[in-house]
């Protein structure tokens, strides 16, 4: 039985890592990658898929419900209010699910989030019904108030979307982690396990991930890979780290020893 399970909205999940669908070489090696790796979720945009041929759109969602992994369908794309919340509820229908990851754009460039508007969007949203997973940056005044309009979890980034650099604030997201009770999931920028490890070690919940996967070398072995650095950092958290030290300590001590032992 799983003694550590990740906990959102009330809902238990196995793994702490959640994974993409979009730009594997081959559908095929996308569902080797999910069925190697089983992430708590996989994530699906339904604007994206609606872009394509019905019958590819169909064969998607069909290899989607082979795999047996929830999906958790997200807004990307979305630039104004409306325009995701709509999304939001077209998903429901399709999905048959009230899980949304909301994505709300503020910025073309960097796909930054737009700060001013997501609480707003993200409180419509629950007030709807839904289970809001709002991307978002770590900023934590902004993670304050998605929490404050209900959200139950949030999803700050550690590096725009699909850079791969992993975390380039440290500090900020060590203060969120310290400042903030609810669960929360580094969504973007990731781009090696060791960065995913690193995050978990500072105690956020799981990861999510996409392009560090689907565009490796080997999609299935580093889908593994970053499962495997999810449990680790999840492990050395719980397993509390020692203190830094500012100079060297011996292992061994020497007091006590006898002194021909010494010098």
């Amino acid at each position: 039985m799983h003694t550590d399970p990740l906990i959102l909205y009330g809902q238990t999940f196995n793994s702490r890592l959640l994974l993409g669908t979009s730009r594997y070489p081959s559908p095929s090696v996308m569902q080797s990658a999910l069925r190697h790796a089983q992430p708590a979720m996989v994530t699906a945009s339904l604007r994206r898929q609606s872009a394509v041929s019905a019958e590819a759109s169909h064969g998607f969602w069909q290899l989607l419900k082979q795999v047996g992994i929830p999906v958790l369908p997200n807004t990307a794309g979305c630039h104004s209010a409306q325009e995701a919340i709509t999304t939001a509820q077209m998903a429901r229908e399709v999905f048959e699910t009230d899980w949304i990851k909301l994505e709300l754009i503020g910025d073309d460039y960097t796909l930054q989030p737009d700060t001013v508007n997501l609480v707003q969007v993200a409180a419509a949203l629950i007030a709807d019904g839904f289970k809001v997973l709002p991307y978002c940056t770590e900023d934590l005044v902004l993670c304050k108030r998605l929490v404050d309009a209900g959200c139950q979890a949030v999803m700050p980034w550690a590096a725009p979307i699909g850079t791969g650099k992993g975390p380039v604030n440290p500090y900020a997201m060590r203060v969120l982690r310290e400042r903030l009770e609810v669960p929360m999931i580094v969504d973007a920028g990731l781009g090696l396990p060791s960065h995913a490890c690193q995050v978990m070690e500072w105690g956020y919940d799981g990861v999510l991930l996409n392009t560090a996967v689907a565009l490796a070398t080997d999609p299935v072995a580093m889908a593994g890979a970053f499962a495997q650095a999810v449990q680790a950092g999840r492990s050395a958290f719980l397993g509390g780290a020692m203190a830094e030290q500012d100079a060297a300590q011996p292992s061994t001590p020497v007091i006590g020893t006898p002194f021909w032992h010494q010098g």
